[in-house]
């Protein structure tokens, strides 16, 4: 039986204070800075179209990852497939390839300007986001237990759970209390009111409130992952290259820890103002900007033009001794990087061959996947098929076997 206290604390929203960690916290705030200039200086780089390219690797990159968080280990190559429509025969396999295809699906409508117009923050898009995921989800993926009753519930998309949960030591307000609570986080969050370095460090803070308000039977930490990737590209710092997805599940056990400590009373009169700890928020919030940093920094050393292009000719080199490719591909692949797109008849003439034999190698380049178009007759740009992607993008996945 839930003691009184309890009761309280999940019915009043100012409960779910602070809703910002401190002004003028000098650590968090050139955390902030950094992460602007350098996510602007690593979309400065590369060229749009390539972006494009790009994005559909991270969107596959940035579902493994927030699949591993919540225990479902995909292979890269079943994300490939599932992409392809190729699902398994096997129950468990194919249920894990439809949920990672929703979550790509979802990211890339973000990622397209397709999503909700509305605020990140608003009520109506974080259900937005739980109804479209949801909604492509298998239904053996939409069943939950409560551990301790065992009475199993189906997660409705886009819906509220109507029912009292408890996550750990941590009781959610109760769920006649979320339509308030949702409306005094999209009031503390809304880009609105806030100055563009408070709009970044909202990002963070609001990851962990969305998180301790549990809105939904399931899919919360998926939910509060896409929100925060919707609110970092409506503030002009995300985008399609690069995902913070990644750094939160390498440091899964910290990322854990911190939300849980988020979660907690403040420990002393000198712990802020609000119920919960702001300490504890700040802590997190460091984390999870240094989480963002570091991912740019990752992806920045993989997309620097000299290395990747060294690293895509000597794998197009071994392809092309192992006869799996004939000679003259890689200055169409290079012009790719440079330029975003090529137009098919400049590409034949990049061979080096003539129309025929340029016509044969680019179709190739096409068969294998290293290169894309939008149709027939349009240009080409660069493909990145999971064969290449370790070669061309080490250590973006643990391993791809």
């Amino acid at each position: 039986m839930e003691d009184r206290t309890a009761k309280i604390a999940t019915k009043l929203p100012a409960r779910m204070g602070p809703m910002m960690p401190p002004e003028g916290e000098r650590g968090l705030e050139d955390l902030g800075v950094e992460l602007v200039a350098k996510a602007s200086a690593l979309a400065g780089r590369v060229n749009p179209t390539l972006q494009r390219s790009i994005g559909t690797l991270v969107r596959s990159m940035n579902c493994y990852y927030s699949n591993l968080i919540e225990g479902h280990d995909t292979h890269p190559r079943d994300i490939d497939r599932a992409l392809a429509k190729d699902y398994a025969k096997e129950p468990r396999r194919r249920a894990l390839q439809l949920e990672a295809a929703a979550h790509m699906e979802v990211q890339r409508r973000i990622d397209e300007g397709q999503d909700e117009k509305a605020d990140p923050t608003s009520t109506k898009y974080i259900l937005w986001l739980h109804r479209e995921f949801c909604a492509r989800l298998p239904e053996e993926l939409l069943w939950v237990e409560d551990p301790d009753t065992h009475r199993r519930i189906l997660v409705r998309p886009g819906a509220m759970r109507d029912g009292q949960v408890a996550v750990g030591r941590h009781v959610p307000p109760l769920a006649a209390a979320l339509p308030d609570f949702l409306a005094r986080f999209e009031q503390a969050y809304g880009s609105g009111h806030l100055s563009r370095l408070g709009q970044i460090i909202a990002v963070a803070a609001a990851h962990h409130r969305l998180v301790w308000i549990h809105p939904f039977y399931d899919g919360n930490g998926r939910v509060a992952r896409l929100m925060s990737h919707a609110m970092l590209l409506r503030f002009g710092i995300g985008g399609s290259l690069w995902s913070a997805s990644r750094g939160l599940a390498r440091n899964v056990n910290r990322y854990r820890e911190l939300l849980m400590a988020a979660d907690q009373p403040r420990r002393s009169d000198l712990d802020g103002r609000g119920n919960l700890s702001e300490a504890a928020l700040t802590e997190f919030c460091k984390f999870f900007l240094q989480v963002c940093v570091d991912q740019v920094d990752f992806m920045e050393s993989l997309l620097e033009p000299s290395e990747l292009l060294r690293r895509m000719q000597l794998f197009i080199e071994d392809e092309t001794r192992a006869g799996r490719l004939p000679k003259g591909a890689f200055p169409v692949l290079r012009e790719t990087v440079l330029a975003g797109e090529v137009g098919r008849g400049h590409a034949r003439g990049l061979t080096g061959y003539q129309e025929r034999m340029g016509r044969m190698i680019v179709s190739r380049l096409l068969d294998r996947g290293f290169l894309v178009s939008d149709g027939p007759r349009d240009p080409v740009r660069l493909g990145f098929p999971i064969d290449v992607v370790e070669r061309w993008f080490p250590r973006l996945y643990p391993a791809v076997g």
